[in-house]
């Protein structure tokens, strides 16, 4: 599976409506409203790269509204839950 993280800034008048819009794009799995120099971060997830190239590139510039994107390619995730979902299975 691999990750990226989107970060995106937007035209502000249509922030509320692009909250669902790309929520519901296929590989989006994750949208947050954040605050400072971006308005969105997302998480998409896919089996290839190449599919992460069809959300971020083909499916997300479609999208009226959106006027800038950052993409980074998470490398490792490291996450409470995961590590505390490990230990409870008596994983060490």
């Amino acid at each position: 599976m691999v990750t990226a993280i989107v970060l995106m800034k937007a035209d502000r008048k249509h922030i509320q409506e692009l909250s669902q819009i790309l929520a519901d794009i296929p590989g989006v799995t994750e949208v947050y409203t954040v605050t400072g120099e971006y308005d969105f971060a997302l998480m998409v997830r896919a089996k290839t790269n190449e599919e992460i190239g069809t959300v971020v590139i083909d499916q997300l510039n479609e999208v009226e509204g959106i006027i800038e994107t950052y993409t980074m390619l998470a490398l490792r995730c490291y996450s409470q839950h995961d590590l505390d979902a490990a230990f409870g299975l008596g994983i060490e």
